[in-house]
């Protein structure tokens, strides 16, 4: 490498005062945050905290209202279509729900980016897919429908297809949702293999408190619109943030509400207690 090189940052992605709100609701306040390249940073807090939209702001579907998203020193606000486009490419994306396209068998779901992305021949797209299913365990299924394989199967599928481009970050949004102990198992370990294996960054965002803090090697709880605590598993579990203790406690009670803000009891149910709104 030529001395004349900028340095590598060791942040492949960084969030500066980002601020963030759906309309008049703000859900990110002055945010700001930093994935190290090469690690497996799980984003974690109470539902509706911002944790899907950071993953939006990171991927530019959203663009942040203040602030800088930076994904390896460039804004993502900031980009054109052609550097997004650009930048789409180095990132994979794992939905919730894998989002497979329900009409294509499980090879061509997984060979769809490398077709829409590249120009490579047919029978080099064929081993990618191939190599890329062997990954995770579904070579055999390559044939088979959506319909036909289990929702496990189906993020794994997905998964297999995140990594087709051989991105530099992939970003999981609840991978662990809806499934059995033996899918979660698998998929928790398929995350740390190939982060580890293809030396990628990782942001995982996800509710299940034990699968996540046995893989991530960074965890960042949200409080509201900003971070409550950050650090390595352990160090998160001994914060003493109430917001924290009451999220990975699963206390009922504590700074998170049960109950959404809206009028007050006695201004809704006045008639019913005999008293007037």
């Amino acid at each position: 490498m030529s001395s004349s090189s900028p340095p590598t940052s060791p942040a492949l992605v960084e969030l500066r005062d980002v601020h963030f709100g759906y309309g008049e609701r703000p859900v990110l306040n002055g945010l700001s945050l930093t994935v190290p390249r090469g690690k497996v940073t799980a984003i974690m807090g109470a539902s509706g905290g911002g944790k899907t939209t950071v993953l939006r702001l990171i991927g530019g579907q959203q663009r942040a209202q203040r602030g800088e998203v930076l994904f390896d020193g460039q804004d993502v606000g900031r980009m054109d279509a052609d550097g997004l486009y650009a930048a789409r490419r180095r990132m994979g994306m794992l939905f919730q729900y894998g989002a497979l396209f329900t009409d294509m068998s499980v090879f061509e779901n997984v060979a769809f980016p490398l077709r829409e992305h590249t120009d490579l021949p047919e029978p080099l797209v064929r081993d990618i897919v191939l190599m890329k299913l062997h990954a995770v365990g579904l070579r055999g299924a390559r044939d088979l429908m959506p319909g036909q394989i289990s929702g496990g199967m189906g993020r794994r599928v997905a998964l297999a297809r995140s990594i087709a481009l051989d991105p530099e970050l992939i970003m999981y949004d609840e991978p662990f949702a809806g499934l059995d102990p033996i899918s979660l198992g698998t998929a928790a370990q398929l995350i740390r293999a190939l982060n580890d294996a293809m030396g990628l960054t990782t942001i995982l965002v996800s509710h299940d408190l034990e699968a996540t803090f046995a893989l991530a090697d960074h965890v960042v709880i949200l409080g509201p619109g900003t971070i409550a605590a950050q650090g390595t598993p352990d160090e998160v579990r001994r914060s003493q943030d109430p917001l924290v203790h009451q999220f990975v406690n699963a206390l009922p009670t504590g700074p998170v509400p049960f109950h959404y803000p809206g009028p007050a009891v006695e201004q809704d149910f006045g008639a019913l207690t005999g008293s007037t709104p």
